[in-house]
């Protein structure tokens, strides 16, 4: 039977999680992934978009990928080396491509353009800060009707992991991501509710590596570095969170939900704010928060996808 398969764009930080993400895009038979686009976020721009072009030597694959933002809109760039090393990938060392250049188009134009030659079919996948995707929104007004729906990783109906608040990719830059929950765009909040429950153990991710392919090898050993780094037995797939949901959204539970981006408080910058369970309900939900996953089900697509990476 024929699969109809989400003609999605990533937006990405690569960022060992990321990575991972990009590997199960191309993987889901679901997903017909047109382009990546990069920016500041776990490492620096530059990083980042080489690292995609890696993934794509690593696959076998000529995805088009566009450079993006190189900062936040209004704050400095914090990267996040100690979840991803400063290298990205958790300091496993990738070829780039024998032959590639850095295309003179910007991601928010390309996404633009893809969206226009898909008008209502393009879901645009989020998994780094929403840098490229509010100046996306900014620039080109008609792209908000044009999206099917913004699949986001950010955010968290309650805590934080870079602040007690604030989650990593929208404390990154809060303006930017209250640009995206305002804008008018369905959106699917993949924050770190369900994330946290989306990990693997020390165990599930050494079975992840054994059948010993390029890409297998790559996603144990990268995705050690955060195991390792704080110091648990167990890896959460943040990233990858995001890009299941987009194909497989049974794994998951969730309820729709007013979230709003605090921007200015000295304890609470970055944090996203649901009135989920408020009895004061603040305005019509603006996003379906995802808060819980099927994680058998969840390890088991993940290691299966992963070994079906030649």
């Amino acid at each position: 039977m024929d699969i109809e398969r989400k003609k999605i764009w990533l937006d990405c930080d690569p960022g060992t999680d990321d990575a991972a993400a990009i590997l199960c895009a191309h993987a889901m038979p679901e997903l017909d992934l047109l382009g990546i686009s990069t920016l500041a976020g776990n490492v620096e721009p530059e990083k980042t978009f080489l690292n995609a072009l890696r993934l794509n030597r690593l696959m076998g694959t000529d995805y088009p990928v566009y450079a993006g933002a190189d900062r936040p809109w209004i704050k400095a760039h914090e990267p996040g080396y100690r979840f991803h090393g400063e290298n990205g990938l958790g300091g496993v060392d990738l070829p780039l491509p024998e032959r590639w250049e850095k295309p003179a188009e910007k991601a928010w134009d390309a996404l633009s353009r893809a969206a226009c030659e898909n008008p209502g079919e393009l879901e645009l996948i989020c998994t780094g800060p929403l840098t490229n995707a509010a100046t996306a929104l900014t620039l080109h007004p008609d792209l908000k009707g044009l999206l099917r729906r913004i699949v986001l990783m950010g955010g968290a109906a309650v805590g934080g992991n870079r602040t007690a608040a604030a989650e990593f990719n929208i404390w990154s830059d809060p303006h930017a991501a209250k640009a995206v929950f305002t804008a008018g765009v369905p959106l699917v909040m993949c924050g770190l509710d369900v994330t946290n429950r989306s990990f693997l153990t020390r165990a599930e991710l050494e079975a992840v590596g054994r059948p010993g392919s390029p890409a297998a090898d790559f996603v144990s050993r990268s995705l050690l570095t955060p195991l390792e780094a704080y110091g648990k037995d167990r890896v959460c797939l943040h990233d990858v969170t995001a890009v299941l949901y987009a194909a497989r959204p049974a794994l998951f539970s969730g309820r729709p939900a007013w979230v709003g981006v605090e921007t200015r408080g000295s304890f609470t910058n970055g944090k996203t704010v649901t009135d989920l369970w408020s009895d004061k309900k603040g305005p019509a939900p603006n996003a379906f928060v995802v808060l819980d996953v099927d994680r058998p089900a969840f390890v088991r697509t993940f290691t299966q996808l992963i070994a079906a990476l030649a």
